[in-house]
């Protein structure tokens, strides 16, 4: 990719070597110590340690894992444990409403809570895009407003004009699990807001055992282009 516009905040400062550590493997996914130490400005050793730590709550686990020549590297990674430490907004409650609406009034009941849920966020999400007249500054301001609702969202641009849109954690993921109409709204309403000038397609879910949601966001003109070459 040509330019990497990953707009997650710092959220780093007032936070301990240990949570800045969780941190980084929620945004970046799994990692050495000798990388994480590079990310955070400490000490490899001094990465480990904390990562020792870390395991020993649960929290992360490592894995060896060769790549190219050379001994194996030890890489760390989150667990089911270490993702449960980023909340899950009004998880337990929000679920708990999901499956009384079920139970008394059926499964077409939820369909119009999630609908309504969806047109309300796509009007919203409208208002604040408004203005924005290319597809970078479209994306951008999602970005800002997935960011401001706890998605940990970034993007990166691609030389052909594509996008790849993040959302490193998912604040209503227990919510998103119980009924996954949440997800298919979501996706519905990131292509109405972009415009129909483009193409929006999910590569990862975090459902579906990824650590994270990613979506490809190609211009008419990309997809023409690919569809040629692709067709030669």
């Amino acid at each position: 990719m040509s330019s990497d516009h990953l707009l997650n905040p710092d959220q780093s400062q007032g936070r301990s070597p240990a949570e800045r550590i969780l941190l980084a493997l929620k945004l970046h996914g799994p990692q050495t110590a000798a990388a994480l130490g590079k990310r955070l400005s400490i000490s490899g050793e001094a990465a480990r340690q904390q990562l020792v730590r870390l395991a020993e709550e649960g929290l992360v686990n490592s894995w060896s894992e060769a790549r190219g020549v050379g001994r194996p590297s030890q890489f760390w990674g989150l667990t089911a444990s270490g993702h449960a430490e980023f909340p899950d907004t009004h998880a337990e409650l929000t679920v708990q409403l999901l499956r009384t609406i079920r139970q008394t009034l059926g499964d077409a009941a939820i369909d119009r809570v999630i609908a309504a849920r969806e047109e309300e966020t796509r009007t919203g999400y409208r208002a604040a895009l408004d203005g924005a007249i290319s597809l970078r500054d479209r994306v951008e301001k999602l970005v800002r407003l997935r960011t401001a609702e706890g998605y940990m969202a970034g993007y990166a641009e691609a030389d052909d004009g594509t996008f790849l849109f993040v959302e490193n954690h998912c604040p209503i993921c227990a919510a998103a699990a119980s009924c996954q109409g949440f997800c298919r709204a979501e996706i519905n309403i990131f292509r109405d807001i972009l415009g129909r000038d483009v193409a929006v397609e999910r590569t990862e879910h975090i459902l579906a055992g990824a650590r994270r949601c990613a979506y490809v966001i190609a211009p008419a003109q990309s997809r023409a282009v690919h569809g040629e070459r692709s067709g030669a």
